[in-house]
């Protein structure tokens, strides 16, 4: 039997591959998970009422794109929040999260050809897998970036040679990022769309961490484009409640871009997309209007951010982030690093090269660990205590 030649370059996805590395050995200590970005904060207290109330609609087929009512909510969300002006009908569509809309929306937008070359599709190093993935699914050659503490961990598209930019379809960017937590700026999205302007490319806009943040919210990319008079279809964004309103399972997020970019999702969509059940649609649109339970979770977050600053203080680079929920600690070595955690007490991070991909025989995340600050605040104090003693002590 064969298989597609395409998929056999990927590397193991991160989670499989940490389990490869650690599970032969025993913890050290009590097992504490510090790898996955699972949100444990309270969840909106007012989920189950309001998908108890709309059970029945598990009984009927969900609108595709998303009911009106989901829509609308979404809209009102993005007006508020950002500033921006969209048609529900026409600009937004609902997703079963952002990965969902990240894939198909390559698969979608991106052309088979470019210029009559090979289109590329850009994404920071280290970066969500699924940017990868989607690119080698349409056939497009993927160009990695680094972004590192020199570039302040975003990529600069701007030092690619333009011979790579003619040919770009797509470039992605995450902000905040995952996993530096590093946030743009509207300089940093309002110089990358006039560069997606002069090399004719759409910027799809990874914002699921935008309401996780200390200081300054962040801007979208959307806005940035809107504030720019940029072409609707140059800039795709995408958010989710996971992160946002500590909802992972719930499974639902949204696309948001002009109208022709949005028309051909749809049309992705209606041969292979998995549309949101409706009593899940119901509870998105409740939770997409209603802010206090995000700004009491962001104030949790902010607790656990200045608590990383104390324990790390004095650690060249080991501080918590502009925004996210992972710090991205520098070390010798994230795989030993990682090993040593486990062998010696029992904390489990994530080496920050399963994030990345080898270049030129460098990676850009060798040097790193992530460490995701989900976990209560008194269990997260002395996880980090113990890390810091273990690795920089």
């Amino acid at each position: 039997m064969t298989f597609p030649e395409r998929f056999s370059n990927l590397p193991e996805y991160a989670f499989p591959r940490l389990r490869s590395l650690l599970d032969a050995h025993a913890p050290g200590g009590e097992v504490v998970h510090m790898t996955i970005g699972e949100p444990r904060h309270a969840m909106p207290d007012f989920v189950g009422e309001v998908l108890a109330e709309n059970v029945a609609g598990f009984a009927r087929y969900p609108n595709n794109y998303g009911t009106e009512d989901l829509l609308g909510a979404i809209r009102d969300w993005l007006a508020m929040r950002f500033g921006v002006t969209v048609d529900p009908d026409r600009q937004i569509m609902a997703l079963n999260g952002t990965r969902e809309g990240l894939m198909n929306a390559c698969i979608a937008l991106c052309p088979e050809t470019k210029g009559g070359k090979q289109p590329v599709v850009l994404m920071p190093n280290p970066f969500y897998q699924v940017y990868a993935v989607a690119a080698v699914t349409v056939g497009a050659e993927p160009v990695f970036v680094p972004a590192t503490r020199e570039s302040g961990f975003l990529p600069d598209y701007h030092a690619l040679p333009d011979e790579v930019l003619d040919r770009t379809a797509v470039a992605y960017i995450c902000s905040p990022s995952n996993p530096q937590g590093a946030v743009a700026s509207a300089d940093y999205l309002r110089d990358l769309i006039a560069l997606a302007e002069k090399h004719d490319f759409k910027v799809f806009s990874d914002e699921c961490y935008s309401e996780i943040y200390r200081g300054t919210p962040p801007v979208s990319a959307l806005q940035v484009a809107q504030e720019m008079g940029a072409a609707p279809d140059r800039v795709v964004i995408f958010h989710s409640l996971s992160k946002r309103s500590n909802l992972p399972g719930l499974r639902s997020g949204f696309v948001a871009s002009g109208a022709g970019n949005i028309d051909h999702m749809k049309r992705l969509r209606a041969y292979s997309g998995a549309p949101l059940p409706l009593p899940i649609q119901a509870v998105s649109a409740r939770v997409w209007g209603d802010e206090a339970h995000v700004t009491a979770s962001r104030a949790l977050y902010v607790e656990k951010f200045d608590m990383a600053d104390r324990v790390f203080d004095g650690i060249d680079g080991a501080g918590a982030p502009e925004a996210g929920f992972f710090l991205w600690l520098p070390v010798a070595d994230g795989e030993e690093a990682a090993m040593k955690l486990w062998t010696q007490t029992g904390i489990r991070v994530l080496p920050g090269a399963y994030l990345s991909r080898t270049v030129a025989g460098e990676n850009p995340a060798k040097g790193y660990i992530r460490v995701a600050l989900v976990a209560p605040k008194e269990e997260t104090q002395r996880a980090l205590e113990t890390l810091r003693d273990c690795l920089f002590g």
